[in-house]
């Protein structure tokens, strides 16, 4: 009997996609083509959906330390959210999204799990507990013994840039990053980029505290403080910077289209995510590409084993990749 991994393979379409298209899902974005041959291959292999018993779906809380405001200025959490609602669909659980600033009402709506993405304080983590004992967080790890997480080496990322922009011949590498803090404003948030950008060139003995800036993960101070590195070094600007984010790496390049300053071929620029319209911009945005979708998914799998019943916490580093563009060499 054919089956829906069958005619995804066939098709060159993720499972989920197959899945959505034969229960016809409105919100699902595919072309009519992708969907026409879907229904073909389904056809051709004579699939039929399974008659199963209707269960009661089990309901999951995707918490996002963001607003739907702020995630179109940050499209990095936004693809995580997307990637988690994705996977609870694959695995038929009802999603009810909250704000880490607004929780009203949550103790009522009887959540088997959670998905926390982004970061939160001691206090917002014992607030989640009193919700439910699942928890899962994307992108921070408040305690490794007792919460499952999904996170990123940015220790090994930072480090993959520096070396390659070294290997590349840059004795003087600039940083341009952001800083965060909890939502409830009970303390400032380590940035591991930053942290590990001044201790490897220190290690090498190549660090610069003048050409170390930081702001917040913006466009505009991306902007802002490119503009400031600029006024600042004159002819003696670094030939390379690493932008903690890809929307500051943007800023970054508009800083230097306006001053006139070639790019790659005075300043290389690196940035981090692989946001969509990274390889739009001009110069195409060197970055370090962070599979967003990919961590969403991983943790409602998670979330999934620790409703059956897993007891011990589990870390899963998703990997990266450095994408070589048009903005360095």
């Amino acid at each position: 009997m054919a089956t829906i991994k069958d005619i995804a393979t066939k098709v060159g379409v993720s499972i989920s996609t197959v899945s959505r298209v034969l229960n016809y899902d409105t919100t699902l974005s595919v072309s009519d083509e992708t969907k026409k041959k879907i229904f073909q291959v389904a056809e051709a292999l004579s699939y039929k959906k399974l008659q199963s018993k209707r269960v009661a779906a089990q309901k999951v809380a995707i918490i996002n330390w963001h607003t739907e405001k702020e995630e179109l200025d940050d499209l990095y959490y936004m693809s995580i959210r997307l990637g988690a609602e994705d996977r609870c669909q694959c695995h038929n659980l009802q999603v009810v999204k909250y704000s880490q600033l607004d929780l009203q009402g949550i103790e009522q709506e009887n959540i088997q799990g959670i998905i926390a993405i982004g970061k939160f304080s001691s206090s917002q983590v014992k607030q989640l507990e009193e919700v439910s004992e699942h928890i899962v967080f994307v992108d921070s790890t408040p305690d490794d013994d007792r919460f499952d997480s999904v996170v990123v080496d940015f220790t090994k990322a930072t480090r993959q840039v520096i070396d390659y922009l070294i290997e590349n011949g840059h004795k003087r590498i600039g940083f341009i990053g952001g800083r965060e803090e909890f939502k409830d404003h009970s303390a400032k948030i380590d940035d591991t980029r930053s942290e590990v950008f001044e201790q490897y060139l220190k290690q090498l003995e190549m660090f610069d505290s003048s050409s170390f800036y930081v702001g917040s993960f913006t466009v505009d101070d991306g902007y802002r403080l490119m503009k400031q590195a600029i006024e600042e070094h004159g002819e003696d600007l670094p030939t390379a910077f690493f932008a903690g984010n890809d929307p500051m790496a943007i800023g970054c390049l508009k800083a230097l289209h306006e001053a006139r300053i070639s790019v790659p071929d005075r300043v290389n620029i690196i940035g981090v995510n692989d946001i969509s319209v990274s390889k739009y911009v001009f110069p195409a945005l060197s970055t370090v590409k962070i599979h967003t979708e990919l961590m969403g998914e991983t943790a409602v799998d998670l979330l999934m084993e620790r409703i059956n019943e897993r007891k011990i916490a589990k870390k899963v580093f998703v990997a990266s990749q450095l994408m070589v563009r048009d903005s360095s060499f």
